[in-house]
C-alpha cells in the first residue's frame, strides 16, 4: 500500500509528531508521550458551517446518534466496554468540525480503539433511535435558549455575520430539529464520514508506529464493512456551503434585546477579522485581544473593572473561524453604564490604532501568550486537541507548533498594522442584552 509520511518540525518544547497519509485519504497524526494515557480524536471537517438552513443542526443531532451503536454494538454497549476498563469518552459540535475521542490506558488502546472507528464511521442510525434522541436535542436547544451566555454569543454572531453559515447555531433552531428524518441523518453521514474526511490524531505511551497500526487497521476494517453493503460507496465530499466572506463594517451596526432574565447588562462588541484560511493575519490581533481584555494587567480590565469599577467582568478574544474570524470585547455591567463603557472601549481601541505598544508591555503579553499555550498543551488529550485542531482547519500543523515562536517574533510595528487594518474605532458591531424594562 502506498502511503506517504512527515515528521512535522518542531521546537524542543515539543515532541516532534509523525504525520501519515493513506491512500483512501485517511489521515493519521501519531506521537509517543512519557505519560500512562493514550488519547486517540478523531476530528471530521463537518460542522453547522457545511449545514443548508433546512437541515440546521443536523451535525449536532448525528454526533449524539454516533452512540448509539453499530449493528455490532448495542445501544450503550461501548459506554460500558469504555467504563469497565477505566477509560472515558466523548464528543463535540462546533461550526467547522466534529470531534470524538477516547482517552485510555496504553493497554487497553488496542481494544478500544476499533471500537470508537467503528462506532463512528458505521452508526446503525435506526429510526427508533432517532425518534427517542430528538427530545433530548430539543431540550439541549431549550437550555442554550435558557443561557444568558448563550443568548449573547448568538445574538452577537448573528449580527456580525449575514451570509455565512457562521450566523445559524450549531444546535439547530428547534423548528429545523422537529422536521428532520432519519433517512436525510444517513445521507448526512455518508457524505462527510469518509476517511478523507478524518484526521485520527493518537498521542500517548506507546509507540509511533503501533498507534499508527492500530488506527489504521481500524479504518481498514471499518472500510471492508462498508463496502460489503452495510453503507453506500464513498462518493465525493461535497464543497461546503461557504459563500464570499464578508467586508469589515462600514459604520457602526446596532442590536439591542431586552432580555427579562437578565439582572445585568450584557455589551458584545464585534470586528470582523481574518480566519484560519488567512492565518499569518491572526497572530496579532491574538497579541491585541491579550493587551486589551485577558488578565488582570490587561487595559480594559485594569480600566474599567479595577479602576473605574464600571463592570462586574470584561474580557477580549480573537475567535478564529476556518473561514473569517470575529474579534470581540464583552462585558457584563450595570445599565446605566453602558454608554460610558462602550465610549472608554472605543478610546481603548482608537489608542491601539494610533501608537505603537510599549515594548515592556509587548514582551509581557508575548511571554504570557506563549507560556499558556504551552501549558495547555502538556497532555495527550490536549496534545490530540491542538494537532486536530489545526490539521482540520488548515490542513497543517507546523503551525500550530510553533505558535509560540511566531508570536514572539512580533514587533510593535506588526500590532500597530494590524490594529489599524481591522480594528476601528468608527465601525464595529454592537449588541446590548439589558433587563427588560417594567
Amino acid at each position: 500500500m502506498t502511503l506517504s509520511s512527515a515528521t512535522a518540525a518542531s521546537p524542543a518544547l515539543l515532541v516532534s509528531p509523525t504525520i501519515r497519509r493513506f491512500p483512501n485519504g485517511l489521515t493519521i497524526i501519531a506521537e509517543e508521550m512519557p505519560l500512562e494515557v493514550v488519547n486517540l480524536s478523531l476530528w471530521l471537517g463537518v460542522g453547522s458551517a457545511v449545514e443548508s438552513d433546512g437541515i440546521n443542526g443536523m451535525a449536532h443531532f448525528l454526533e449524539h446518534m454516533i452512540f448509539k451503536g453499530t449493528h455490532e454494538l448495542q445501544v450503550g454497549q461501548f459506554e460500558r466496554l469504555i467504563e469497565e476498563r477505566g477509560a472515558m469518552a466523548n464528543a463535540m459540535t462546533s461550526q467547522d468540525y466534529t470531534q470524538f475521542y477516547i482517552t485510555t490506558a496504553p493497554k487497553d488502546f488496542a481494544d478500544l480503539a476499533p471500537l470508537q472507528v467503528q462506532l463512528v464511521m458505521t452508526p446503525r442510525l435506526t429510526e427508533g433511535d432517532f425518534e427517542r434522541e430528538r427530545p433530548v436535542i430539543l431540550e439541549e436547544i431549550r437550555r442554550a435558549e435558557d443561557n444568558p451566555r448563550r443568548r449573547a454569543f448568538a445574538r452577537s454572531m448573528e449580527l456580525v455575520f449575514d451570509r455565512l453559515p457562521y450566523r445559524r447555531p450549531v444546535l439547530g433552531p428547534a423548528a429545523v430539529i422537529e422536521n428532520l428524518a432519519v433517512e436525510q441523518m444517513r445521507h448526512f453521514h455518508d457524505t462527510w464520514y469518509q476517511p478523507q474526511n478524518v484526521t485520527a490524531v493518537a498521542v500517548g505511551n506507546l509507540p509511533v508506529e503501533d498507534l499508527i497500526a492500530t488506527v489504521a487497521d481500524s479504518f481498514e476494517q471499518v472500510q471492508a464493512h462498508r463496502q460489503n453493503g452495510a453503507s453506500p460507496a464513498l462518493e465525493k465530499l461535497a464543497p461546503p456551503q461557504i459563500c464570499e466572506l464578508e467586508p469589515p463594517f462600514a459604520d457602526i451596526r446596532r442590536a439591542q434585546h431586552d432580555d427579562a432574565a437578565l439582572t445585568m447588562a450584557r455589551l458584545i462588541m464585534t470586528w470582523r477579522v481574518p480566519g484560519l484560511i488567512d492565518q499569518e493575519k491572526t497572530y496579532g490581533l491574538d497579541v491585541l485581544a491579550s493587551i486589551l481584555g485577558r488578565g488582570r494587567t490587561s487595559r480594559l480590565v485594569h480600566d474599567l473593572r479595577e479602576e473605574r469599577q464600571l463592570v462586574a467582568s470584561i474580557g477580549c478574544n480573537n475567535m478564529s473561524l476556518a473561514h473569517q474570524g470575529v474579534f470581540t470585547i464583552s462585558a457584563k455591567l450595570p445599565v446605566e453604564h453602558l454608554a460610558q463603557v462602550e465610549a472608554a472601549i472605543v478610546e481603548h481601541i482608537r489608542a491601539v490604532t494610533e501608537a505603537p505598544v510599549l515594548p515592556a508591555e509587548l514582551r509581557r503579553i508575548q511571554t504570557q501568550l506563549a507560556n499558556r499555550f504551552i501549558f495547555a498543551n502538556e497532555s495527550p488529550s490536549d496534545r490530540s486537541s491542538l494537532y486536530g485542531f489545526y490539521h482540520t482547519l488548515t490542513g497543517e500543523i507546523n503551525s500550530a507548533i510553533h505558535y509560540p515562536s511566531t508570536i514572539q517574533q512580533l514587533t510593535e510595528a506588526d500590532l500597530l498594522a494590524a490594529a489599524q487594518q481591522y480594528l476601528s474605532p468608527t465601525a464595529y458591531g454592537l449588541v446590548v442584552l439589558q433587563p427588560a424594562q417594567p
